[in-house]
């Protein structure tokens, strides 16, 4: 297929302020080199400075992460609301992130003892160093040099509202629940694309608005690099932090990746490759070729 004439437009936006915690639907986000604004900025770790995440800890998709103007509020049930602050940090710290070894910033102790109180084991909570460049895996990127932030190994996920619905008629027809688009932790979620065309998409230019202080408009460039292999949190209900494992299962019977050794794949991991400082919108339109005709 030649030239752009795929159309979608974006459905949804979502943050995840704090890796692995629920995420924030937005009507605007500001694109930045590493993926949306404040996206993956905190994590959480260990007493060996060792990411931790739902795969461990199912409780932390109870987290509910709130950004205000000068802070972020994270709440829990029964739990007082902690206020952390978006320019401050404490002590500068080193922790790991799958293999890589990241400059960070301590959020101090009270922040600490919240994540450890809530999640039941000695726990802190950290800030992604600005001056760390962690970059994606270059095999991946072809050769691109695209940063991110603490997110598992790119700067945004993709997905689209009719693979959710292909799925979700699955789970029907099996007797199983519904799910919502949550459960796959996306970044930008299109509409108006056939089921598991993400898939196929090479590079999303998006007609976008500079944010304030920036350059004039051009538009952002997406490129969809790898296909995200799923681990065991789509399985779990962000409602109640319990699993069930309809979703992996039927996912399984028809979502295995031949180039990545079998695994199962849901969205598309992308880069930033333009439009650094425009803002992105529900509703905006998104242009795109296919990569395979």
């Amino acid at each position: 297929m030649q030239g752009m004439d795929t159309i979608a437009s974006i459905a949804q936006l979502f943050v995840y302020p704090v890796k692995s915690c629920a995420g924030i639907a937005l009507h605007e986000a500001v694109l930045t080199e590493t993926g949306l604004d404040l996206d993956r900025a905190w994590m959480v770790v260990d007493e060996h400075g060792e990411f931790v995440t739902q795969r461990e800890l199912p409780r932390m998709a109870l987290i509910q992460p709130q950004l205000k103007t000068y802070d972020m509020v994270l709440r829990a049930p029964g739990m007082l609301a902690l206020h952390v602050a978006i320019d401050a940090v404490e002590q500068p710290t080193r922790v790991k992130v799958w293999a890589d070894d990241c400059a960070a910033y301590d959020m101090g102790n009270t922040a600490a003892q919240w994540f450890s109180d809530f999640l039941g084991r000695k726990l802190r909570l950290v800030r992604f160093d600005p001056e760390q460049r962690r970059l994606s895996n270059l095999k991946w990127t072809q050769g691109f040099e695209a940063t991110n932030q603490f997110a598992d190994g790119f700067g945004l996920l993709v997905a689209s509202q009719a693979s959710l619905a292909d799925l979700n008629n699955r789970l029907a027809v099996a007797g199983h629940a519904t799910v919502g688009i949550e459960r796959f932790r996306p970044n930008l979620v299109l509409s108006g694309i056939e089921a598991f065309d993400e898939d196929r998409l090479d590079v999303l230019h998006i007609a976008t608005q500079a944010s304030a202080g920036s350059d004039a408009n051009s538009p952002a460039q997406l490129r969809l690099v790898k296909p995200c292999p799923r681990c065991p949190i789509p399985n779990i209900d962000p409602a109640t932090a319990l699993s069930h494992p309809a979703v992996g299962d039927t996912l399984q019977a028809y979502r295995q990746n031949a180039v990545l050794g079998g695994a199962i794949t849901f969205g598309m991991n992308a880069i930033v490759l333009s439009g650094f400082d425009q803002v992105l919108r529900v509703g905006q339109t998104v242009s795109a070729n296919y990569q395979f005709g």
